[in-house]
């Protein structure tokens, strides 16, 4: 999103600043790696740090998930990921909801487009409904909205867990209640995370963190694993490691090395740039069509989607038999951006996404996008993803 694409562009022009003038940095984060967790009474995801177990509250027969975006602007696969993988699990009760009426317009990491999302109900229903609130609420990076702030401050209130996705961190910040507390986000908001929330110890080299009733994950890929972690949290170790399994995900720990996405010469600052700039201003965007039908895998989509319109280089659609809503297998309502009449326009036509397992989809869609655009470029997506697994 438009937020994400700032940040990714100020940490590769401060990271070439810094090494061509030799300016001092501003304030560090917590490194994770050396954080002694035992000496403070934060439960930190660090090493092997785990989302403290699940109590059930009275009322709650089983836990209740609230997953929340704006309807204006909310990243893709924050919003996406964790429904799917939580849905899938079948530990909890999960929830779509928006701010207000109507669908969520959706933004890939790169700021472009991405399909839109019917929602189940709205954050004021979802409350006349569950009038005691969520046990909890998964908040994307979306846009910045004082009701949003609100209403994340009054489910805590009542008791919810707050689970931040990539930079939907900055969102909860802003609610102030999260002051105090260990979190993490996207490598390159970093310093202006520092900066702007100096009341939060912000952690970095961690892919989730736990603070008792926080958690935050960092860039856009650790909502695989966070999604994970919690559904240990909820019904045990056995039952997440099947579910991963099932995904394909052979890692979900906090373990994590955010430093080395940060933009350095001679390691990963081309491949940066290439994506973020000069792809931009050297090629038009490719119209790429990813196919979608009733039953598709929400995860392995919504991945498929951000990979590929975070090149520089093209944009991703949504391609359906009509424009009507579908349902995904875990019951997220999707709208098609286009018909399979409607694609005369199209540069390419890639495979469907469900042909792998939703813990490969990056891997598949960064192989595709080295094959269109080259290597450099697909591992420039990997960096903006956050996504570990694959290099130069």
């Amino acid at each position: 999103m438009r937020h994400t694409r700032h940040a990714l562009a100020c940490a590769a022009l401060c990271g070439s600043a810094l090494l061509l003038t030799g300016c001092a940095s501003g304030p560090t984060a917590i490194d994770a790696r050396t954080f002694d967790a035992s000496a403070s009474t934060a439960q930190a995801g660090t090493r092997d740090g785990a989302i403290a177990p699940y109590h059930a509250r009275p009322g709650h027969a089983r836990p209740l998930i609230a997953v929340v975006g704006d309807n204006a602007s909310t990243e893709l696969s924050d919003y996406v990921v964790p429904y799917g993988i939580l849905a899938r699990s079948g530990v909890a009760d999960v929830m779509a909801l928006a701010t207000a009426e109507g669908p969520i317009s959706t933004t890939t990491d790169m700021g472009k487009p991405g399909f839109r999302i019917e929602p189940e109900a709205t954050i004021a229903r979802f409350d006349a409904r569950f009038p005691d609130g969520a046990d909890y609420v998964i908040v994307p990076a979306t846009r910045n909205t004082p009701a949003l702030h609100d209403w994340i401050a009054q489910q805590v209130a009542k008791g919810a867990t707050i689970v931040s996705i990539c930079n939907g961190a900055q969102i909860v910040a802003r609610s102030g209640m999260m002051d105090g507390h260990l979190a993490t986000a996207h490598w390159a908001s970093e310093q202006e995370r520092m900066e702007r929330q100096p009341a939060i110890r912000w952690v970095k080299n961690a892919r989730y963190v736990a603070d008792r009733n926080w958690v935050s994950s960092a860039g856009v890929s650790a909502a695989m694993p966070t999604s994970i972690a919690l559904v240990e949290a909820i019904a045990g170790r056995a039952h997440a490691s099947a579910l991963a399994d099932e995904l394909a995900i052979a890692d979900w720990s906090a373990r994590h090395d955010s430093d080395a996405f940060q933009p350095r010469f001679g390691h990963n600052l081309t491949a940066l740039a290439t994506t973020v700039y000069t792809n931009a201003w050297f090629h038009h965007d490719d119209a790429l069509g990813i196919p979608a039908a009733p039953g598709v895998d929400e995860v392995a989509l919504a991945l498929t989607v951000d990979a590929y319109s975070s090149t520089g280089r093209s944009h991703a659609w949504l391609v359906a038999d009509s424009v009507a809503p579908l349902r995904t297998r875990h019951g997220l309502r999707v709208i098609p951006d286009r018909s399979t009449g409607e694609m005369a326009g199209l540069d390419h036509v890639l495979a469907a996404p469900d042909a792998t397992a939703p813990g490969k989809a990056v891997d598949r869609a960064l192989a595709g996008i080295a094959s269109l655009y080259g290597r450099t470029n697909a591992y420039g997506v990997a960096l903006l993803l956050e996504y570990p697994d694959f290099h130069d």
